[in-house]
């Protein structure tokens, strides 16, 4: 079982990260059909631990309200993924960081509402308290832990509705949180954390993540 020690933040843990991620190729998708976003996953402290943020949805807002969620958006024009990446976050969390902070990034994951999204890993190190969410597109932040992040019994995998293939979610603190987001925290885990090549794609989405 993993310790706290284990996952300190702090620029022992951003080398270890940050050596895995680029030892890892990215997989990127092309498709011109699909609305091009990126998302963050944003190591922040928790304590002494570093941990992703995480944050639940507005419940105003028209698609995929109140559901667990990586700060991110949709490319604008002539916009790069990274460049989307820290705009994007800066608006949903105030959290405003510069292009040096970016440690990598992870697979492109295709979703079934026709978004095709990449991931990008952003170091940080202001504690996540003190950060103030956008009431009108995030009710709210959380710190997820790497140790929990770490926990032997996720992902959990279930049958999919329809499709063939299975659906992924993490454990979160007695919740659960689900693909997409749940399939790329999980390859964050198995990538940056533990140094793995493990590929998620092919994961599913449950029914309500997509309608």
């Amino acid at each position: 079982m993993p310790t706290l020690q284990q996952y300190e933040h702090g620029p022992g843990m951003r080398e270890q990260l940050q050596a895995n991620l680029s030892a890892f190729q990215s997989r990127a998708q092309s498709n011109p059909d699909l609305k091009h976003a990126a998302v963050v996953l944003a190591i922040t402290r928790f304590e002494r631990e570093a941990a992703i943020i995480v944050t639940r949805r507005a419940r105003s807002l028209r698609a995929h309200s109140g559901q667990w969620a990586l700060p991110g958006g949709r490319l604008d024009p002539d916009e790069t993924v990274r460049e989307a990446a820290l705009r994007e976050m800066h608006e949903e969390i105030n959290l405003s960081l510069d292009a040096k902070q970016i440690l990598g990034t992870l697979d492109d994951y295709v979703t079934r509402s026709g978004y095709l999204i990449t991931p990008v890993v952003v170091w940080n190190e202001i504690p996540w308290r003190e950060l103030q969410p956008n009431p009108g597109e995030v009710a709210s932040i959380s710190p997820f832990g790497f140790t929990e992040l770490a926990r032997s019994d996720s992902p959990l995998l279930s049958d999919a509705a329809q499709g063939g293939r299975q659906v992924l979610s993490m454990h979160f603190n007695g919740d659960v949180i689900f693909a997409p987001t749940g399939a790329l925290l999980y390859q964050f885990r198995e990538v940056a954390m533990l140094g793995r090549s493990t590929r998620v794609l092919h994961y599913d989405q449950p029914r309500f993540a997509w309608q």
